[in-house]
């Protein structure tokens, strides 16, 4: 089954800090920009960062810019979003998805399920 799969959400207190993965089953993340994405209750989906599958560029919303950081680790066909200064603004459902055509390009090939992050005292 081609999927990926994302997991680290949970509750953390403002200015904490998670890290969320982004796994690839069933294909090789290799070859793919990945996104990620998140959506609050209410709001429009937001994009968030990519890094990209050639050169290894990254890209970040200018709302996490300097907090959080994406990687991507090609052996354990992962991505990580390392999110640091968490604000309650941060809180929605977060998303990854790979593109074969690269980051900024908007044809998504395989979508994750969300995992919910949520920053409150």
């Amino acid at each position: 089954q081609l999927q990926l799969v994302e997991s680290g959400g949970g509750l953390v207190q403002p200015g904490g800090s998670l890290r969320l993965s982004c796994a690839a089953s069933g294909f090789t993340l290799d070859y793919y920009a990945i996104d990620w994405f998140r959506q609050a209750p209410g709001k429009e989906r937001e994009g968030v960062s990519c890094i990209s599958s050639s050169d290894g560029s990254k890209y970040y919303a200018d709302s996490v810019k300097g907090r959080f950081t994406i990687s991507r680790d090609n052996a354990k066909n992962t991505v990580y979003l390392q999110m640091n200064s968490l604000k309650p603004e941060d809180t929605a459902v977060y998303y990854c998805a790979a593109d074969s055509h690269g980051c900024l390009v908007g044809e998504y090939d395989y979508w994750g399920q969300g995992t919910q992050v949520t920053v409150s005292s």
